[in-house]
């Protein structure tokens, strides 16, 4: 007999603690924040719920179900890693992932209490265990500094008529052995207005040869405004 008030509130409880997970990932801008958590914790607690309810019979085994999240739920975290440079980001996203999957099966299978611990030692790992890593980072390597790799965004606005020379002019500026150019788009503005926007990216941070670049292209009359910004890749988990 299927109790749906249990069903429900088993439901309800994976996607909130799924949630719950993904708030701490999204806050720190990663790349599966609080509704790829939630799916997750939800997806996994759908095929418990699925492999308690929908066998029957002497031959039946609902842990296969349940079994087949943790090896399944590998080929999403491996979709979050991305390998820049010489440096891997998106490790501990995908094992939040994989806990979040965990925390969904034992909500899924009516451990409710053991859910919500499990999601509230994973949130204070998340937290509390990324400034120790960092320490135990320095008394092993008191030389260690951490890596800068950046990537910047060049934002260049001109008129309509002056695009083409002007993208030339950015492709020029950013085209340097230190840089490594990933795209340059452009976009339509009212009033005939283009803003092109270069991505590129450099294995340290290198603050000079952006603004370099900047006195390169500033200088063209055509040009109206200019601006950029950084962002560090290193310890982006």
């Amino acid at each position: 007999m299927i109790d749906w008030i249990d069903i429900t509130l088993r439901i309800g409880a994976s996607i909130s603690l799924g949630a719950l997970i993904g708030i701490e990932r999204q806050w720190r801008s990663r790349t599966a924040g609080i509704r790829t958590n939630a799916l997750v914790s939800l997806g996994a607690a759908l095929f418990v719920i699925m492999g308690a309810y929908s066998f029957s019979g002497t031959d039946a085994d609902p842990t296969r179900v349940a079994a087949q999240i943790v090896s399944g739920i590998g080929f999403l975290g491996a979709g979050v890693i991305m390998k820049q440079g010489a440096s891997i980001s998106g490790l501990n996203t995908a094992a939040t992932l994989w806990a979040s999957a965990a925390v969904g099966a034992l909500a899924g299978g009516g451990l409710m209490w053991i859910a919500a611990v499990g999601t509230v030692t994973i949130m204070a790992a998340n937290t509390l265990l990324r400034p120790l890593g960092r320490l135990l980072d320095r008394r092993v390597s008191p030389g260690f500094k951490e890596s800068t790799e950046s990537e910047y965004t060049f934002e260049v606005r001109c008129m309509r008529e002056h695009e083409v020379t002007i993208r030339a002019a950015v492709f020029r500026a950013v085209h340097r052995p230190e840089l490594v150019v990933k795209s340059i788009a452009a976009t339509d503005l009212p009033e005939d207005v283009v803003v092109i926007s270069a991505i590129v990216h450099s294995a340290k941070r290198n603050d000079s040869e952006i603004e370099q670049a900047i006195a390169e292209v500033i200088e063209a009359p055509e040009v109206l405004s200019v601006r950029w910004s950084a962002d560090d890749l290193s310890g982006v988990d």
